[in-house]
């Protein structure tokens, strides 16, 4: 974790004497500067949530802030940022090629399990999204349920550092519920759009 910005954010938050769910005015301009410069780890705002909030609290502050960064980022980069993104991530991107091939195919789903499996920061994925063929209200559904997947298995991490001996299994096991649904949703459109492209 960046020391630096957390001690910035604990400063910023003894300054303005914000508590509560107040926190996110200070967290959602700092998620949007993250989502689009990437100059530190989204965990340290979870973590900073989870500190002054607690679990559940913390991390439904951290999946509101986190749906509201990933949207505002993508909307920037679809009517804003489009030509800066491709001077400044042309080359990532041919990186992370095999995945924008993913994006355009498998849509939402690959933008849930992009926002899960931290194999790509989150910025870039939400510059991708936006420039894929992937319609808006497409995209603000995979961020919400891509956030929502994110940010739960993080706390599944992170909860036992920030609250020792806390009990995990009420994290897991409805973590668990939720991916298998999220898994079954998957095969049945998946069987549906194989069907369509047969006939």
């Amino acid at each position: 974790m960046n020391e630096w910005i957390q001690h910035i954010t604990e400063w910023l938050v003894e300054i303005t004497q914000l508590d509560g769910f107040s926190i996110l005015l200070l967290t959602i301009p700092l998620a949007i500067i993250q989502g689009v410069f990437g100059i530190f780890p989204f965990a340290t705002l979870l973590m900073l949530h989870l500190s002054v909030l607690g679990i559940a609290k913390g991390l439904f502050a951290s999946w509101i802030v986190g749906t509201v960064a990933g949207m505002v980022v993508y909307l920037l980069c679809e009517y804003f940022l489009a030509d800066w993104f491709n001077r400044k991530w042309f080359k990532k991107i041919k990186k992370y090629h095999k995945w924008q091939e993913s994006i355009d195919r498998y849509g939402v789903w690959a933008v849930i399990f992009l926002r899960t499996i931290p194999i790509i920061p989150n910025n870039v994925i939400s510059f991708m999204s936006a420039i894929s063929k992937m319609k808006n209200i497409s995209y603000a559904w995979a961020n919400m349920v891509g956030n929502l997947s994110s940010i739960w298995l993080f706390g599944i991490l992170s909860a036992p550092i920030v609250f020792p001996g806390v009990n995990l299994s009420k994290l897991i096991v409805p973590y668990v519920v939720f991916l298998f649904i999220l898994m079954v949703a998957f095969i049945i459109r998946h069987r549906k759009m194989t069907k369509k492209s047969a006939s």
